[in-house]
């Protein structure tokens, strides 16, 4: 009986004729070149294939690219060597809680904006502006939304989207500018001179 073939970590300098083996054999889908043509080769070749996607897989994983590992480690997990099998399974399952997450489902305005509010405060701006936006456009006077796009645009340092929207906000209700003035996410754009005539119309030196 032939010995089992013990599994190293990550080996870079490993060759093998003909096979792929290593990461930069790895197409740009993540998967082993020539992985998909295992099912006619004999019992060995398999084998060196299925070590070849899990030490390729294991490289992914390394550098976070944990949807590419993925399916190269469910590929490994297909080959004839039990260990190694086990531990690709094992390692798909790790790269699957990692990029997993629950899937957020928005409806209505309310929906869009709570969302988009907690994308903001977790800074995660863009995602934050396209929720912010379509809820303006399904309800396009709102003072609430027009003031969190400022925030947003202020935060990206897009001055004059963040102007406009803020400057419809207070228009909507006044006391948005009095919040303004003490909210951190206009700091970079409230020292300009349209902002500060906007927040501060009382000096009449604007």
């Amino acid at each position: 009986m032939a010995d089992k073939k013990k599994l190293s970590p990550v080996k870079t300098e490993r060759r093998m004729n003909n096979l792929p083996l290593s990461a930069g054999d790895v197409d740009g889908r993540g998967s082993a070149k020539g992985s998909r043509m295992t099912d006619g080769l004999p019992g060995s070749s398999r084998s060196e294939v299925q070590l070849a996607n899990f030490e390729a897989a294991s490289k992914l994983f390394h550098t976070r690219k944990f949807r590419e590992a993925h399916d190269l480690f469910l590929r490994a997990a297909e080959g004839p060597e039990r260990d190694v099998a086990h531990r690709a399974r094992l390692h798909a399952a790790m790269c699957a809680q990692r990029f997993q997450q629950p899937e957020v489902r928005c409806e209505t305005v309310e929906d869009h904006y709570n969302y988009g509010v907690a994308l903001l405060n977790a800074r995660k701006v863009e995602e934050a502006r396209a929720h912010l936006e379509r809820a303006l456009q399904m309800a396009p006077d709102s003072e609430h939304i027009h003031y969190a796009l400022a925030g947003a645009h202020a935060l990206t340092a897009d001055a004059t989207r963040a102007y406009e929207h803020l400057k419809r906000a207070i228009e909507l209700d006044p006391k948005n500018r009095i919040m303004a003035r003490q909210d951190g996410d206009f700091s970079a754009v409230a020292g300009q001179a349209q902002f500060q005539a906007l927040l501060y119309p009382e000096k009449k030196s604007w």
